[in-house]
């Protein structure tokens, strides 16, 4: 028996899920593909969305006309908390063998393997298939693999590398939509039209239970809200911090706020600190993060309020202040600073 494990946020899943897994599960023969909600993504920072249950049956929905080959699974969901890929594995492994499991991961999980908790010990218990885009140059030679593999590979054929552990690396290139879940929720959320990038029973489910409504519906007064995402930002020594009102500049937001740090990490804990403050005041996620891993240009997005906080030598490359020019700048003001200032012993 041949069974694909395959995992994600499916925030909301759509058609490049569906077309992508019914494309592997064909070209591998595979018996069964075990489709498996997360609970958490460890690898990223908590977004704005959905429930686990809401997202557990669009799944199931998005895969409903598939017959037996597809079965959505709520281990992670059950299990709460941080989603790790090698507990799905083990308690998977309760029920096949090892040479029975492949686990589908996209050609940028693939390049960045080593990031994932116990990926070693995951490379010894199942089997990988990656999948790739037209254009993708499958790694043929041992210069053209990531570094954390080159020592496992035994030998390499075209499209499939046989590891020292006793599993496999296969490639599979897929002529798929790109579809870009990010992008896709925020069309979403402002009711622009979706309906050739979803299942037509999760786009009824999605409208049926009003799902993709802004968060930003729990803040009041987004030019409050600005100030309050500005005063983090300085609590962070943040650098050179603006904030500008651009409704009559901008249909996609109202207003928008851009901050430097001193080194890239500076920028990735900015908006890591961001995320919990306005978690913990508001009671509200981002509806997307993007960028925090490289921490060069890290966009932060509320909807009416979006964020970009930069290493502040790429800031002065593109220059954003400049398309805001004929908004308003908000006048800002660290008040822990000027707070401080005040309490001071006068000279």
């Amino acid at each position: 028996m041949k069974v694909g494990i395959f995992g994600g946020s499916f925030n909301p899943p759509h058609n490049g899920h569906v077309n992508s897994l019914t494309t592997v599960q064909k070209k591998m023969g595979f018996d069964l593909v075990h489709i498996i909600p997360n609970s958490q993504n460890p690898l990223k920072i908590p977004m704005d969305g959905p429930s686990g249950d809401h997202r557990l049956e669009m799944a199931r929905l998005a895969f409903s006309t598939y017959g037996d080959a597809f079965r959505v699974n709520d281990i992670e969901l059950k299990r709460g908390g941080k989603s790790y890929t090698i507990d799905t594995v083990k308690e998977l492994l309760k029920e096949y063998k090892s040479k029975e499991l492949f686990l589908i991961i996209g050609a940028d999980n693939f390049e960045t393997f080593s990031d994932w908790k116990d990926y070693k010990e995951l490379l010894e218990l199942v089997n990988i298939v990656v999948t790739t885009r037209p254009g993708y140059q499958i790694p043929e030679g041992e210069d053209e693999w990531p570094d954390y593999l080159t020592p496992l590979v035994a030998e390499s054929d075209f499209g499939t590398l046989e590891l020292t552990t006793g599993r496999s690396v296969e490639f599979i290139t897929l002529d798929d939509l790109d579809i870009s879940s990010s992008e896709l929720r925020k069309k979403l959320r402002v009711g622009r039209p979706a309906e050739k990038f979803l299942p037509l029973a999760v786009e009824s489910y999605i409208k049926q239970n009003g799902l993709y409504k802004s968060g930003s519906q729990k803040i009041s007064n987004f030019k409050n809200f600005t100030e309050f995402c500005a005063q983090t930002l300085f609590d962070k020594k943040a650098i050179a911090v603006k904030a500008f009102d651009i409704q009559s500049v901008s249909s996609s937001s109202d207003y928008t706020l851009i901050a430097s740090g001193t080194s890239t990490r500076h920028a990735s804990s900015m908006a890591e600190n961001l995320v919990r403050a306005v978690k913990d005041e508001f009671n509200v996620y981002p509806l997307s993060v993007e960028g925090v891993d490289e921490g060069r240009w890290v966009v932060v997005d509320y909807g009416a309020l979006i964020v970009h906080l930069f290493y502040d030598f790429v800031r002065q490359e593109y220059r954003l202040e400049d398309l805001w020019k004929n908004g308003t700048e908000l006048k800002l003001q660290d008040k822990t600073a000027a707070a401080a200032a005040s309490a001071a012993p006068k000279a």
